[in-house]
């Protein structure tokens, strides 16, 4: 599914929609500042960041996430569950000065094949601001049609939700957005 998608990536700038693990996402490589900063122009996302996936925690390591953080929640994945964790100046770029990334690593074999080959991708759900995500290629390219470099068609993904997002505070957790994954508090 995911065939060009990695060599579409590669090229610097590039930004695409593919099927994750729960929805749609515009998606970009996250160690690409530029592409980062067309994924965020084309969604109107000013210090609001969106969501790093990755193949493993070594990936988001390498990025600039401390290990210390990320051991703490490896339990959670790989699964439709993001975690905030802290971060430094160096990934302003990302984290639009809220010193806090979104994190996970998604369940499915194609989608961490790709990830393997990427690295890391900067993920926002495929919409625009406030309204519904896209649930069919057809609906993102009717969102954002030549604005994107390409879109991988992943069927029909009524029904899916996109991924719970977390913060966890003095050993508490606290839920930002509820999604895929129910949070017992």
């Amino acid at each position: 599914m995911f065939t060009d998608a990695a060599t579409q990536l590669a090229t610097p700038g590039a930004i695409g929609v593919i099927p994750t693990d729960t929805v749609y996402g515009v998606v970009a490589r996250a160690s690409d500042p530029a592409a980062v900063q067309r994924l965020y122009a084309l969604k109107d996302r000013n210090s609001k960041p969106g969501t790093i996936i990755a193949a493993s925690q070594q990936q988001l390591e390498a990025l600039g996430l401390k290990h210390r953080y990320l051991t703490n929640v490896q339990q959670y994945w790989p699964g439709p569950l993001s975690v905030i964790i802290p971060c430094g100046p160096e990934l302003e770029y990302l984290h639009q000065g809220k010193h806090g990334l979104a994190v996970r690593l998604p369940a499915g074999d194609e989608l961490q094949a790709l990830l393997v080959q990427t690295g890391p991708l900067l993920t926002s759900s495929a919409n625009h601001p406030a309204q519904p995500t896209a649930t069919t290629m057809q609906e993102a390219q009717d969102y954002f049609g030549p604005e994107v470099d390409f879109y991988v068609d992943g069927g029909d993904l009524s029904g899916h939700q996109p991924s719970t997002i977390i913060r966890i505070v003095d050993d508490a957790i606290e839920v930002i957005r509820p999604g895929a994954v129910t949070i017992e508090i």
